[in-house]
């Protein structure tokens, strides 16, 4: 339990800094949006790329991982179609209430998986990230758009165009082509990877907007319960029924424990969805992760 706190503590640590440093307009506002752009098309990008294109890709347990990823989030769509037409949502509180449901905040997975697994962690979080990416995003889009439709170029055009997607695919096919990252390739990549994890968990803090969190408490609530417990346990039942070796098992059950991503905000603002439902959640699960990601590792490790 000390060693997971060790290990988390710092990540959250420099969230609260984030928050603090845009509150107090440091070093000004026009700072986030550029460091968010840089994460996004550069820094991140070659995070995965380095990690992927010399990672070893012959574990076995690697269909399995993928499987598993996407059954849990076959299974989670499926309970919230239900949902919604259980509690006949219009699509712009459904759409929150999906992003809110299944995406996930990449920056504080991959700092805490590198943080308790190292390299192996970040190759593994890489190859889920491949298949998470764009599934989760096919499915913001449509939960957006339902009750107008919107056509298979404008759910594809953007995964297409995805840096992190581009990445992965990236790295992969160099890793197969045997070419290596040669000539100090590596070391660049690892310098521009080193600086990625902690500056977007600054800007993760920076997104978080704690006025939005009044009036709709048991909207937040449940939807935060559903993100960051019923949404591991979930994990964890299908890693089991898929007998996933225990590291593999692990890292998938964080990346379905993460709070949902800050950039969800931005996609329910220009498709029309309720962004205010939206910017609570992300704020509320943010600030709850605290408490529960440490908490649904630890009893993993029971």
């Amino acid at each position: 339990m000390l060693e997971l706190l060790l290990a988390l503590w710092p990540l959250f640590a420099l969230i609260v800094a984030g928050y603090y440093l845009r509150r107090w307009e440091f070093p000004n506002e026009a700072f986030w949006p550029g460091a968010e752009r840089l994460n996004y098309f550069i820094l991140f990008p070659a995070l995965l790329f380095s990690s992927l294109a010399t990672a070893p890709l012959d574990n076995p347990a690697l269909p399995r991982l993928g499987l598993a990823v996407m059954l849990a989030l076959g299974i989670a769509w499926l309970a919230l179609l239900l949902l919604r037409r259980l509690r006949g949502w219009r699509a712009a509180r459904f759409g929150a209430f999906t992003q809110g449901a299944l995406r996930f905040n990449t920056y504080l997975g991959l700092a805490a998986v590198a943080s308790l697994f190292g390299q192996e962690g970040l190759t593994l979080a890489a190859l889920m990230l491949a298949l998470m990416v764009p599934t989760v995003n096919v499915l913001s889009v449509w939960s957006l758009t339902a009750e107008r439709g919107v056509s298979a170029r404008s759910l594809l055009l953007p995964i297409l165009k995805n840096p992190l997607i581009l990445a992965c695919f990236g790295g992969a096919l160099v890793n197969f082509s045997g070419l290596g990252l040669p000539g100090g390739t590596g070391r660049l990549l690892g310098l521009l990877a080193a600086a990625s994890l902690p500056l977007g968990l600054f800007c993760v803090g920076a997104a978080l907007k704690p006025e939005q969190l009044g009036g709709e408490i048991p909207a937040l609530g449940w939807n935060s319960l559903l993100r960051l417990l019923a949404m591991p346990a979930l994990a964890w039942a299908v890693a089991y029924a898929l007998h996933l070796p225990a590291t593999e098992s692990t890292v998938l059950v964080l990346f379905f424990a993460l709070p949902t991503a800050p950039t969800a905000y931005v996609l329910t603002r220009q498709l029309g969805g309720d962004s205010q439902l939206m910017a609570g959640l992300i704020t509320l699960q943010t600030l709850l992760a605290a408490a529960s990601l440490p908490l649904v590792l630890m009893l993993l490790a029971l």
